[in-house]
This record gives C-alpha cells, sequence and structure tokens, in this order.
C-alpha cells in the first residue's frame, strides 16, 4: 500500500502512524524603526536603529511597530469580544517542517542517563514555597497556612522503592511544580522508564479518585511533540499521571547554562513547538496548555516535547482548576484558558529565551522592553512585531490559531537566516501570490500594481467562481464580480475583489462603502485594511497608503508582500532610506520579487551608493527573466555621477563589459552603444577624466573623435532599424550633427 503525503503544502512528509514524519502535525483531510543607512561589511544594507526616516516631519514614523492592530486601529470600529474574528492567516501547514525548517542548525541533545537526573537532595527552597490555596509565602516544610488555614506538605509523598499501583516503582523525585512532586519511576510490568506527575494532594480517597478520573481525557492525547500519557494511578490520597520519559533537557536549563539563545535556534523551537498547541486545540473536545514557560518543554535528540500535561484542562470546564505562572500568563488568563491565553504563554517564553528579560514578572509582566532597551528587537522588526501582536492587550488583537502564529513566525525566521547569511530563503505564502506580472524597468516607483495579489479563501463560498474567471480585462472584472456578489452574497472573497475592481476603475465612492460594510462585520479582517490601502496608493496618498501598510506589517510581520508594499509607498513619497530599508529585507528573503531588487538598486543608486545599487542588481539570478533588464541597469548605473564624481573610464568600460555579454536584438544593442558613447564623450569633453586611457569600448578608443565616430554610426545603425519615416529622418540628422569635424 503506498503511503500517503502530507497534505499540507510545501511539507513533502510522508504520513506514518496518523502525522506527518516531518512537520508533525496531521493530515488536513483528517481533521475538520526604520533606520538610515549605513553599508555592511557583506555588502549589503542593514538598518541604524540610531536613526529614524519618517513620510512627514508632522507624523510618527508610519513604520512604528508600536502600531496598533487593524481590529482596533484605522478602520473606525472598537475592538469587539466575540466578534467573528478571522484568523490572519489561513488554515494552512506550509509552514511547519522538520526542526528549523531545514534553515538553522540546531545541536542535537544527546539523551541523558535517568539515574543521573533523580535530585539528590529532595528539598522545596523557601522561595519556592507558597500556600497552593492563597500564595502565602511559606516557610516551614508542613503545616497549616497561617493566613487561609490550608494544609500543606512541600516533602515528598514517594521515596526510592515505594511501588505505586503494583507496577511503578519509584526510583526519586527529579522536580518539584506546581501540583507537587514529579518522581522517575521504573514501570516493572513494560520494563521502562516513566514519570509520575502529581494531580490532587486530597484530604480524602474519594477525591484522588475524582481527579484521576478528570484527567482520563489525556490518554487520547497522541502527539509527537507531546509527551505520553501511559496511566492514571492513585496512592491513598493522591492521584498520578503515568507520563512517558523523555531524556533531553528542559528549555530552561538549557537557557540557565547557555544564557540567552540565538534567535535563529530559539525561534526553531518555538515554532516547532507551535504544531503541538496546535494538535491540542484542534482536539474534541479542545484542551488547553495553561502553563507553558521554558521549564515544560525540552530538546530531545533532534526534536522538542511537551514534558508537564499537569495543568492540561478542556477549554469549556468551567470548574476545572486553573494553572499558569506569573511573567507567562495572559492578563485574563484567570477569568479562564483559552487558545489565545496558551499563544500568549509561547510569545512570553521566546522572549526569556532570547534576551536577558529583567522584571518579566513585574514591571514588563504585561508588557515588552522597547527596541532601544534590548536591541536585537531593534534588529529584528518583524520579529518584534510578531512578539507585540501575541501580546496585545486585547485578545481579540493577538494570533487566533498556532497554525496562524506558526506561518508568520516560520516567516520572520526565513527573513532573519536570509539576512544573517546573505542568502535567500523563499517560500510561498498561503495569503499573497507572487511577483505581480507587471514588472518595472527600475526607471520610477511604480505604484499598486506591483504588489503581489491576495489568494483566494478555497473555504468561501464565491471561491470556485473566482477561480474559474481570472485573467481578463479590469472592465470586464468589474462585471464578474458584481455577478459574483449577487450569486453569493454571504461571500467575502467576491466583495473585496469588487471593491479592488471598484478601485482600478477609479470608483473609490463605492468601493469605500463596500468596505465599510465588510469592517463592520468583521473589523479583524486585515485584507479589508490592504484593500483601503491600495485604494489610497491608487489616488496617489502615498503616506495613508504607507500608514495602513504598516498594519498590515503588525498583522502579518512574516509576509514579505506588506514590506513590499512598504518599499513602493515610501519610494513614491520620497523617503528613500526606508524604501531601501524594506526593499532589501524582501529582495534578500525572496529575490523572485525582481520589483523589490530594481526598487532597491534605483534607490541607492538615487542616494550616491553606486557600488552597493550594482550589487544589488546582481540579486537577479542568470535564470530569471529579469536577468537581462537587471544588467541593462547595472550598465546605466556604471555610468551615473555620483558626490565621489563622475564616471571613471575603467567603470565605462564595465558598463560595455556587460552590453556586450548580453545577447540583444540589433536596435536594443545600438540603442545601448549610443547611450554609454554618449555618457563617454559627455565626461571627456568635460574635461573630468584624463583622455588617453588604453581601454576601448566597442571599438573605439576614449577620444572625443572616435566616440563621435562611433555614436554617428550607432544612430545611422538605429534609423536603418526603425520602422517610423520621421523617426528615421531625426536619427540621420543627429547622426551628422554628432559625427566628428572632417579636416580637409
Amino acid at each position: 500500500m503506498d503511503k500517503q503525503h502530507c497534505s499540507n503544502h510545501a511539507c513533502g512528509g510522508l504520513i506514518e502512524d496518523g502525522f506527518c514524519n516531518r512537520c508533525g502535525i496531521e493530515p488536513i483531510s483528517a481533521i475538520t524603526s526604520v533606520g538610515t543607512y549605513t553599508p555592511a561589511a557583506s555588502g549589503t544594507y542593514r538598518a541604524n536603529p540610531t536613526g529614524t526616516a519618517t513620510l512627514s516631519r508632522t507624523q510618527p514614523p508610519v513604520w512604528n511597530s508600536q502600531t496598533g492592530s487593524v481590529g482596533s486601529v484605522g478602520t473606525g470600529h472598537s475592538t469587539r469580544r466575540g466578534t467573528s474574528r478571522r484568523s490572519s492567516t489561513r488554515r494552512s501547514g506550509s509552514s511547519h517542517r522538520q526542526l528549523g525548517l531545514g534553515l538553522v542548525q540546531i545541536p542535537e541533545m544527546p539523551a541523558l542517563d535517568p539515574a543521573t537526573v533523580v535530585m539528590s537532595e529532595q528539598v522545596v527552597p523557601t522561595n519556592k514555597r507558597f500556600c497552593p490555596g492563597c500564595n502565602e509565602p511559606l516557610k516551614r516544610e508542613k503545616g497549616f497556612c497561617p493566613k487561609c488555614g490550608n494544609p500543606y506538605c512541600f516533602t515528598p509523598a514517594l521515596v526510592a522503592g515505594d511501588v505505586v499501583a503494583g507496577q511503578y516503582e519509584v526510583i526519586g523525585a527529579i522536580a518539584f511544580g506546581g501540583l507537587g512532586w514529579i518522581y522517575l519511576a521504573k514501570d516493572t510490568a513494560l520494563s521502562r522508564w516513566v514519570v509520575l506527575k502529581g494531580l490532587l494532594n486530597a484530604q480524602d480517597e474519594a477525591a484522588a479518585a475524582a481527579a484521576v478520573a478528570e484527567r482520563q481525557f489525556l490518554a487520547a492525547v497522541k502527539h509527537p511533540n507531546i509527551v505520553g500519557v501511559y496511566n492514571f494511578v492513585q496512592r491513598g490520597t493522591e492521584g498520578y499521571i503515568v507520563m512517558e520519559y523523555v531524556g533531553g533537557k528542559t528549555l530552561k536549563t538549557i537557557r540557565k547554562e547557555r544564557g540567552p539563545l540565538p534567535v535563529t535556534e530559539a525561534i526553531a523551537y518555538i515554532h516547532r513547538i507551535l504544531g503541538a498547541f496546535a494538535y491540542l486545540h484542534r482536539h474534541e473536545p479542545t484542551l488547553v496548555y495553561c502553563d507553558f514557560k521554558p521549564d515544560n518543554f525540552m530538546v530531545e535528540g533532534d526534536d522538542v516535547k511537551l514534558i508537564d500535561m499537569g495543568g492540561v484542562r478542556l477549554v469549556d470546564d468551567p470548574g476545572g482548576d486553573i494553572y499558569g505562572t506569573r511573567g507567562y500568563s495572559a492578563p485574563e488568563a484567570g477569568d479562564g484558558p483559552t487558545i489565545v491565553t496558551d499563544l500568549y504563554t509561547v510569545a512570553r517564553t521566546l522572549v526569556v529565551l532570547i534576551i536577558d528579560f529583567r522584571g518579566y514578572q513585574n514591571s514588563y509582566e504585561f508588557t515588552l522592553p522597547s527596541p532601544e532597551e534590548q536591541p536585537i528587537f531593534a534588529k529584528h522588526e518583524s520579529l518584534y512585531r510578531l512578539l507585540l501582536k501575541a501580546t496585545r492587550k486585547d485578545p481579540d488583537e493577538r494570533f487566533q490559531s498556532a497554525d496562524e502564529m506558526a506561518s508568520q513566525l516560520a516567516g520572520v525566521l526565513r527573513e532573519i537566516v536570509a539576512i544573517e547569511t546573505a542568502t535567500p530563503r523563499p517560500s510561498d505564502s498561503s495569503l499573497f501570490g507572487g511577483e505581480s506580472p507587471a514588472g518595472q524597468d527600475g526607471s520610477t516607483p511604480a505604484g499598486a500594481a506591483l504588489l503581489p495579489a491576495l489568494k483566494v479563501d478555497a473555504s468561501d463560498p464565491a471561491a470556485q467562481y473566482i477561480l474559474s474567471n481570472v485573467g481578463h480585462t479590469k472592465d470586464k472584472r468589474l462585471g464578474i464580480y458584481s455577478l459574483a456578489v449577487a450569486r453569493f452574497p454571504n461571500s467575502i472573497e467576491a466583495k473585496l475583489r469588487l471593491a479592488n475592481s471598484q478601485i482600478e476603475c477609479g470608483d473609490f465612492h463605492k468601493a469605500d462603502n463596500l468596505l465599510t460594510e465588510l469592517e463592520i462585520a468583521d473589523p479583524f479582517d486585515w485584507r479589508v485594511t490592504w484593500t483601503r490601502a491600495l485604494a489610497q496608493f491608487t489616488l496617489g496618498n502615498a503616506s495613508a497608503a504607507a500608514a495602513l501598510f504598516n498594519l498590515i506589517y503588525s498583522e502579518l510581520p512574516g509576509e514579505l508582500a506588506p514590506k513590499l508594499a512598504l518599499a513602493l509607498a515610501a519610494d513614491v513619497a520620497g523617503e528613500k532610506a526606508a524604501a531601501i530599508q524594506f526593499y532589501d529585507m524582501v529582495s534578500l528573503a525572496d529575490p523572485n520579487f525582481t520589483s523589490a531588487i530594481f526598487g532597491l538598486g534605483r534607490c541607492l543608486a538615487e542616494t550616491g551608493f553606486r557600488p552597493e545599487s550594482i550589487a544589488a542588481y546582481a540579486r537577479v539570478p542568470a535564470s530569471s527573466s529579469a536577468y537581462t533588464r537587471a544588467q541593462i541597469a547595472t550598465a546605466r548605473t556604471w555610468l551615473l555621477s555620483t558626490a565621489a564624481g563622475d564616471p571613471t573610464p575603467e567603470d565605462i568600460h564595465r558598463a560595455w563589459e556587460t552590453i556586450e555579454a548580453l545577447a540583444l536584438d540589433a536596435l536594443q544593442h545600438h540603442q545601448l552603444v549610443l547611450e554609454i558613447l554618449q555618457k563617454a564623450l559627455v565626461i571627456i569633453e568635460a574635461g573630468t577624466v584624463t583622455t588617453g586611457s588604453p581601454l576601448r569600448i566597442f571599438g573605439k578608443s576614449l577620444y572625443p573623435g572616435p566616440l563621435r565616430k562611433g555614436m554617428e554610426e550607432a544612430l545611422r545603425t538605429i534609423a536603418r532599424l526603425v520602422e517610423n519615416p520621421d523617426e528615421r529622418i531625426n536619427l540621420i540628422d543627429l547622426a551628422n550633427q554628432v559625427r566628428p569635424v572632417s579636416i580637409v
């Protein structure tokens, strides 16, 4: 029987035991501060966080990462709990692969001898003794809380040699957690190591039995990145979960041993564990982890696992216990944990892993340090925006699913790796199409036509109709989408595309009314804000468009399309430093966005960075259909004058070599020959360079006479190739004017 391939886009894994052997999730079918610029040592450009770039002296920076969300800023509608919150990423496994997505080298963790993990001194430190009832600090190991009267005991209930349920022989305690002691034991029946995790220290056996029964749902949890739950047992007034022993190190231990982890490594761990959260959240019934932190997931071999299932609960359990840790838990978690509060803890854990996060349990309990306080946030703007989104005060403004967060985190990881290694890391987006077919020649900044189109949500009722009617003129598209709205009145896709067509046709009033209708229905749908930004861009309001694109960047920090949009808006507005920043980010991550490369090269040239501009054009691979255009742009850049002076004879020679290496049609070739000869003549006749260089271009020495002769020949050749008689006559006249004076 053939193995089933993973249905998650671009994964390529095989389904084994119900899960992909690469991404670790179920198949879809199985589940219903831009800065000023200084050149970096590598020759590419990096942001200088000490500078600023704004569209107007009267406005704050439009790309300020502190900007609010789509649902609360820019739409005119207030945030509403319980609204039909649309996930900013369609459910997709496209970003899930092996640990690190194959982009990051992760040190493998050798398995630890179980005997070495047993605590030599099984004592709870005084500073970790708190009443389980009221959280009052306690000094004694055993007694009654002086504040609430609840009994407590910090001594292990089990000791080495104890046998629980006639099967599990205790080796010793390995940790003390929120629910009490955790023990290493040997399963004498199956000859394997296990972990016993306390469920309840009750006053009677009936309560302990009830606690065991309440946790039976954990037996159904089966995922490669979640510790296996084998059994539930009781010993007197205590109940225990019997779990798989994982022989690695917790991220808390790794963080303590090594200090803040490299950003890419930490992201790899978190991205991978998000697959486990996605599984729990899709489980029937829905489960929430509640108390995620570096203590609770472990590196074992070349993968990670959630290792403590003691705090897992049903999401809609009104009477279940709620567990959490200050500094990691969301502000509203005490009212009842949710999928969103789980993801909040994941984001806070990532922050703790990558920075020295002092004050995370007090002064920064519900906030993040600024980029000024933590340079790593200034260096990795997209990561900072992702963390801000995941930890916003309003739960409706955060990531709404683990898949959504993982998809954006994967994009951030690709961007960081591409920038740090100067190696492109392209990947298909589940939200946007690729490079716009509009293209550009790099001579001027273009508008909204260069931006990738939104992909159609396959779950939308009009999706099939829309996908079967592509490739028409803008006027015909207007009619098609009008009909789609009439036929599918509940379709958001049809209305979005109708609004976009209305913008293309100049009917901005109708588009605005339609977008307002969509905003009222769902103020969190970022696609509406994106479409409004396109309208502003089309109207020529670059600053207004940039402010809206900036909201999308904060909403989708792992996507390239919003960054390309910001680059174009800044370019049009004349803010070249900001444009360079975003063009650079996009083209480094994915050189298939050639419009970003052309924009980067042109902006660098316009600001006097000629060699850097030429290096930017070199990002277009020889296999690209834009390669010839990039080489022509390179040749023209060699001819530019900068603050450092006019081109040298060597620069002119490089321009000639670049053109000569291209397979151009005769007309285009001679037009470029004329352009290069003319520039050489101008600078030589101006006296800015010395004549007499031994270099030759197109067979002509760098003297006025030979250069003029070459220009005359080029003009006459072009005249023979053009079809328009008037143009031909004009070219002959120019040839007569430019030819060198003959001495009789």
